[in-house]
């Protein structure tokens, strides 16, 4: 999949959207051994040979992992408000993983992170409708009718599934699954029919599930699992799962 140049190195890693148009036009970029000053210059991370200041990037190995994102952190590799990331929550571990998808600041569970960047184009994809499973809490008593409204579609937003599990006139705990990752798009739909999100739990991606992952935790997920969970997915040419992708040095990111 090509993607703009300063994308690729902000997913990588490797700098800010921001100082990666910043290094580009000041000419410190090569792709393939050319120096690019365009930023918009469209590459395929996989194939592409990107250097900054001389130094080329080095193969990361193919990795993916289930993190348990906690509350009150963003899911992006820097803040412009100094918010605490998902990856300073994983520290030393998060290497060069990009965040498959998003949860908003105050969503938590279960979030993917990998080094194939086409595992992630694929799993976000949302022509293949990967459900996403979420346990819900809604202040007030959220009526039958407003889950199925939920399901036809609001205002270009539509819910795959909304179970009501339990409700009182204090709140309502639901369980509703998405096809797309929309911005916020649980929280909208239930503002739509007059409901506040007070809770929100990613409980599985595709057939891979948090289990008992407490907030902060992570785990491996292994190639034969990712094969298992999304037999679909992308695969190089020995069938393996993907291919892994460049990311920077220590002293480059």
């Amino acid at each position: 999949m090509r993607i703009r140049l300063d994308r690729a190195l902000s997913k990588r890693g490797l700098a800010s959207r921001a100082e990666a148009q910043r290094l580009i036009r000041a000419g410190h970029i090569t792709v393939s051994g050319a120096v690019v000053t365009d930023p918009a210059r469209m590459v395929v991370p996989e194939k592409a040979v990107i250097t900054i200041a001389g130094r080329v990037a080095r193969t990361a190995p193919w990795r993916t992992i289930a993190l348990h994102k906690p509350r009150g952190v963003v899911t992006t590799r820097r803040d412009p408000e100094g918010r605490r990331t998902v990856f300073d929550v994983l520290g030393s571990e998060a290497g060069s993983l990009v965040a498959v998808g998003r949860l908003d600041m105050a969503s938590t569970g279960l979030l993917l992170l990998t080094t194939d960047t086409g595992l992630a184009a694929w799993l976000t994809d949302p022509r293949n409708e990967i459900v996403r499973r979420y346990v819900v809490t809604a202040r007030g008593w959220v009526t039958d009718e407003a889950a199925r409204a939920m399901e036809r579609g609001i205002g270009g937003l539509r819910a795959r599934s909304v179970e009501v599990r339990k409700r009182s006139n204090r709140e309502t705990h639901l369980i509703v699954e998405l096809t797309e990752g929309r911005n916020r798009e649980i929280r909208r739909l239930l503002r739509v029919v007059g409901h506040e999100v007070t809770r929100l739990l990613r409980v599985s991606f595709g057939a891979i599930e948090i289990g008992t992952l407490q907030p902060g935790a992570s785990r491996e997920v292994p190639p034969q699992e990712i094969l298992s969970a999304f037999p679909h997915a992308p695969r190089s040419r020995d069938g393996r799962i993907g291919r892994p992708r460049q990311a920077g040095s220590d002293s480059a990111s």
